[in-house]
């Protein structure tokens, strides 16, 4: 205080290392990684002969599960020229249903690591890390870094966080798809245009993002005396919805051409649906899986003819308002909102509800930001005891169980 006023002492080594953003996300991203593999062990612990994985199942046995297992499959054996069907006649589950970058990316990082497995989980490790630091920095465009390292602490612990340990695509998706919502937040459309076709042929939802920018650039359209809005820019927002919509349907037609079956991919995908329900139908219709899936669920729970539609609906409507209204949500910006709104319509018009439902949300985990935004520490503290409650929740289920039809992820 050498001229009368009070100074605020210079902050120490490590407050200033802890203001740097790849530094606090890297601390709270392992410390996340720690006890999702403290859960991965438990679950081995606790696998028992009901399990998939068998009693006490290896920890490399539980992250190479389920679908891990048919991207390594599809790396080794590529795609079949003919599609498989049973001898009824129709198609059975084929290498098809998963898109090709991650499975062929985790063979060549493989090569100097020791093997696709550890590739696999290698990749989804550094993917995952990179998603967490990319959302701080996005969530910091709309709030304060308080509340976006708490959503960011959310996203690396929450019900989904083995998603970032196991060989599943999902990080990976992750990546590209908070670079690109990140870009487009700025206005910075050029690098979309590589991770446009990242994203369509690394996990199913570029649709969605087709129907993002769509609905952007009416939005722009109709804002533009509050943000001018050029020439070029409309060409950016016109081009990059046309690519995404033809990446959007490219696999689509990738698989038609190499097994001269047109609906080789479409029958592919409908086959994992017989698993609930055998006689379903063999062609792809859009909203039909959720309307199945409502009156299936409705026999299943004991809701009645129309349970399910009510719930369905009920749901509907309160998403939307949600979206529309929910002032925290609001907050984010109306390009993250978009997003939910576009991917959620997406999974309405493709999926069939069951308990991978969880798993395909993961893409929805922007709206960490509006979790994080009340300015209350309780609130904080208790949402994030529910996300590791959640994580092993999941974790038990899906790994340490996996014995029943809604025990898959």
């Amino acid at each position: 205080m050498a001229d009368g006023t009070l100074t605020r002492d210079e902050p120490g080594a490590l407050e200033r290392a802890w203001q740097h953003p790849a530094l606090r996300v890297a601390v709270l991203y392992v410390a996340a990684r720690v006890v999702t593999t403290l859960f991965f062990f438990g679950a081995s612990a606790l696998s028992g002969p009901a399990s998939r994985f068998g009693m006490h199942a290896a920890f490399g046995t539980l992250v190479m599960g389920w679908d891990a297992q048919w991207y390594w499959f599809t790396a080794d054996n590529g795609y079949p020229s003919t599609v498989p069907v049973n001898p009824q006649g129709q198609v059975t589950e084929n290498q098809w249903a998963f898109l090709p970058l991650y499975p062929y990316l985790a063979k060549l990082v493989g090569i100097p690591l020791g093997g696709w497995p550890v590739a696999a989980v290698f990749i989804s490790l550094v993917a995952g890390y990179l998603s967490a630091l990319v959302l701080f920095r996005m969530l910091r465009l709309k709030l304060d870094a308080t509340a976006s390292t708490w959503a960011v602490l959310f996203f690396v612990s929450g019900p989904l966080a083995a998603l970032f340990q196991v060989g599943y695509a999902e990080a990976l998706f992750m990546l590209w798809l908070l670079l690109a919502l990140w870009l487009l937040m700025q206005r910075r459309y050029g690098w979309l245009y590589l991770l446009i076709p990242l994203m369509g042929f690394t996990r199913p939802g570029v649709l969605a993002f087709a129907l993002l920018l769509g609905l952007f650039g009416i939005w722009r359209w109709f804002t533009r005396t509050r943000e001018p809005l050029g020439v070029r820019e409309i060409v950016h927002i016109v081009a990059l919805a046309a690519l995404a919509t033809v990446v959007g349907f490219a696999w689509q037609v990738i698989a038609g051409i190499a097994t001269r079956d047109p609906s080789a991919y479409l029958r592919t995908e409908l086959a994992w649906r017989r698993n609930w329900i055998p006689d379903s139908a063999s062609n792809f219709f859009p909203f039909d899986g959720f309307l199945v899936g409502a009156h299936f669920w409705s026999g299943v729970w004991g809701w009645g003819e129309y349970g399910g539609y009510v719930f369905l609906a009920a749901a509907v409507v309160a998403i939307a308002a949600l979206l529309l209204f929910e002032p925290h949500v609001r907050r984010l910006g109306v390009e993250l909102r978009l997003w939910s709104a576009s991917y959620l319509l997406y999974l309405l018009a493709v999926f069939f509800p069951q308990s991978s439902i969880f798993r395909l949300l993961f893409p929805l985990s922007p709206l960490w930001g509006a979790v994080a935004a009340p300015k209350s520490t309780p609130w904080r503290v208790g949402v994030l005891i529910a996300c590791i409650v959640g994580q092993w929740w999941w974790i038990y289920n899906m790994y340490a169980l996996a014995n029943t039809y809604w025990q898959i992820p």
